[in-house]
């Protein structure tokens, strides 16, 4: 590939990146991380007592994701199964969602936080050069990063609904030892952060 085709590769490249924070794609995958742990909690119950678990956390994952997870009508253990073998992947996912959109906020609005002192944060005294390396440092990264952890994170929730509850069983022992781990990863990187609070 020479320079000239780069370029509009880059460029595409950029514009895609640029503008993950602001599409509906991303807030509705927001949306998936917030609501598939309160979700999961409750289709555990209900699968259970045989009740409509699996189309429940399908829909959502069509709803919100995209998904096309067909699958059969009823589903049985597989919709417990997925329930609970999801449920860390889950919390995990709406923790460092929340932290990440969090980080975000924090530091871009600056001059409104309530503990706000200029004189004793970075880039201070001035507030301007306290806001400039809180945005600079930390909220700016993070508003463009974030999408993609959130965008990584329903990737590996969407394979789990189609796997346990959708035709396609293929790769799931593969796609259950990935989010165990990324759970597991992310729990073990949790502890430092939680230090800090």
């Amino acid at each position: 590939m020479d320079a000239t085709q780069r370029k509009p590769l880059v460029a595409n490249r950029t514009r895609v990146i640029l503008r993950a924070p602001f599409t509906a794609d991303t807030w509705k995958r927001v949306g998936y991380i917030a609501l598939a742990l309160p979700v999961g909690i409750l289709c555990v119950p209900i699968a259970l007592v045989g009740g409509p678990a699996g189309r429940i956390q399908r829909g959502l994952a069509e709803r919100l994701l995209g998904v096309d997870a067909d699958g059969p009508e009823r589903t049985g253990p597989l919709a417990l199964a997925h329930a609970l073998i999801s449920l860390p992947i889950n919390l995990v996912a709406l923790s460092v969602t929340f932290y990440f959109w969090t980080v975000v906020a924090i530091n871009l609005g600056f001059p409104l936080r309530p503990d706000n002192d200029p004189t004793q944060s970075w880039g201070g005294p001035t507030l301007a050069g306290a806001w400039a390396v809180h945005a600079v440092g930390g909220g700016v990264p993070f508003l463009f990063l974030t999408p993609w952890v959130g965008k990584g994170f329903t990737k590996l929730q969407a394979r789990l609904v189609t796997g346990f509850l959708g035709r396609d069983r293929g790769g799931l022992p593969r796609t259950v030892g990935i989010a165990a781990a990324v759970a597991a990863v992310c729990a073990v990187l949790s502890v430092p952060v939680i230090h800090q609070l």
